[in-house]
């Protein structure tokens, strides 16, 4: 284990609650010392939400903080401990193999955030790993996030990216890296299920009440608020996954210990934003059965909450029989929570003000449409709005254009019209608001691995700053940026894989 410097200076004002308030949930370590950090992107507008000197650590100075080598005053580093089910399989430890958690800060909302490090060397909970990031997945994991932000989802955000100056063995010799991650905690299923599993229920207990503090203050006064909080979580999860599905994100490796009690999106690890319209679409080269496909995300989520209600079971009644019953209550509605977030945002979509009853139907009908005919997920509803912009199809022919035969969309569009006129909302008015939903640009699979091999391979970090530019402003169409709106020629994306990254 290597020690680091402390660098006395003003920048970081960092508690430390998780560490001070739940000891043994995780091991004190340090980051491995690396040889020479160079910084290659510092995030200035979340520095700035955090309170920080973004100029200050703009510098050499912010690389070898951000590599680890010199940690600003107050940090207390640890590795967390988790267990979790990773696609099925139960592990009752898994933990930081790669990532430290420096400490929390209370940003300009007034909101607590974990910083931390991911690939910042190995810890006790490394197994055989070598703690190491490769520069690749780190630059995934900075673009997708700070797209998922754009796109107004939950999700931890990148502050820092730096290459160490040293190669990692993968399928080859690649640039290491370090990336600095924020989040409203590190707080997994994956935690409440190592606790379980070691039966102390004396930690399950405090645990819970630091989730109710930190994330559902609100729960503290009720009558049984460890009931309260698997709801709590269920309902943000509910509303998360339907999110990620209006726009066709894939997250890959949906494991237990992927899953934050926070409702953010955490671990961009295989995702990938679908292209081509297809239920079973699945990117992830670990996931060969199709556990983490498109379409399975919903059921996956409720399957991991029920894994979260098990750990919690102890906490909801002294009867196991009746805990069973309060917790699946809340599971069986977790559907019917889903499907609500769901609509809400396909309305959105499809340019409907007013609940009706057969718009559940009408969403399905649009998405079938599109299945078998190579239609593109992001261009069909942003066409979709072009089509709004007149009462009659005269606007139709951008999204006819997308279908390889359009025959399912004469039986669909008549209806979808017909919907729209119930509602006295002008066209052009519409057509406004569901640009203001359906993105122009999202992160392309093609342009993100443009960028990582440009940055990997030729050390050219210009194609990662312009993607990053693109996507700050998602749903803004603009001419000079077409290219970006594209997507990938058919036989380049057929069979395009992502990897997990570690």
């Amino acid at each position: 284990m290597t020690t680091a410097t402390t660098l006395s200076v003003g920048l970081f004002a960092f508690d430390n609650t998780y560490a001070r308030d739940l000891e043994g949930l995780y091991v004190p370590w340090k980051a491995a010392e690396v040889p020479e950090p160079k910084l290659i992107k510092l995030n200035h507008a979340l520095a700035a939400e955090l309170g920080l000197d973004a100029q200050l650590l703009d510098s050499p100075e912010g690389a070898r903080i951000f590599s680890g080598n010199k940690l600003p005053e107050g940090t207390t580093t640890i590795a967390q401990a988790y267990a979790g089910h990773q696609f099925g399989g139960f592990s009752p430890q898994l933990g930081d193999g790669r990532a430290l958690l420096l400490g929390e800060v209370i940003d300009k909302h007034g909101q607590r955030r974990d910083i931390a490090f991911k690939g910042s060397g190995r810890t006790p909970f490394s197994r055989g790993g070598d703690g190491k990031a490769a520069l690749g997945p780190v630059l995934r994991e900075y673009i997708i996030g700070e797209a998922m932000h754009a796109l107004g989802i939950p999700t931890t955000r990148a502050l820092a990216a730096v290459t160490t100056g040293e190669f990692v063995r993968r399928e080859r010799n690649l640039p290491g890296a370090v990336l600095t991650r924020v989040a409203s905690s590190h707080i997994r299923v994956g935690t409440f299920q190592f606790v379980t599993v070691r039966g102390d229920m004396a930690l399950l207990k405090k645990l819970a009440d630091y989730v109710i503090k930190r994330h559902y203050p609100e729960l503290k006064e009720q009558a049984d608020p460890y009931l309260g909080l698997l709801k709590a979580v269920s309902e943000r999860q509910a509303a998360l996954i339907a999110r990620w599905m209006n726009v066709g994100f894939i997250h890959g490796v949906m494991n237990t210990d992927n899953m934050t009690l926070s409702g953010e999106t955490i671990d961009y690890g295989p995702c990938a934003f679908m292209d081509h319209y297809n239920p079973a679409t699945v990117f992830s080269s670990i996931d060969e059965q199709g556990r983490y496909a498109y379409a399975n995300q919903p059921p996956i989520a409720n399957w991991n909450l029920s894994r979260l209600a098990e750990a919690l079971l102890p906490l909801l009644d002294e009867d196991q029989d009746k805990a069973v019953a309060r917790a699946m209550e809340v599971l069986e509605s977790f559907q019917a929570r889903y499907r609500h977030y769901w609509l809400q945002g396909m309305r959105q979509k499809l340019g409907l003000v007013q609940e009706q009853v057969d718009d559940l139907a009408l969403a399905r009908d649009f998405l079938s449409s599109m299945e078998g005919q190579g239609v593109d997920f992001t261009q069909a509803f942003r066409r979709l709005a072009d089509a709004a912009e007149a009462a009659d199809a005269s606007r139709e022919g951008l999204l006819r254009k997308l279908y390889a035969d359009d025959a399912a969309l004469d039986a669909w569009l008549p209806r979808w019209r017909a919907r729209q006129n119930a509602e006295s909302v002008a066209p052009a008015q519409r057509a406004q608001a569901m640009r203001a939903v359906n993105p122009v640009y999202i992160p392309r699979n093609h342009r993100v691995e443009e960028a990582l091999a440009a940055a990997v391979d030729l050390g050219d970090y210009a194609p990662f700053e312009k993607l990053l530019t693109v996507l700050q402003r998602p749903f803004d169409e603009q001419m000079a940026l077409a290219a970006y709106a594209d997507p990938a020629p058919a036989s380049e994306s057929k069979g395009y894989q992502t990897f997990c990254g570690t």
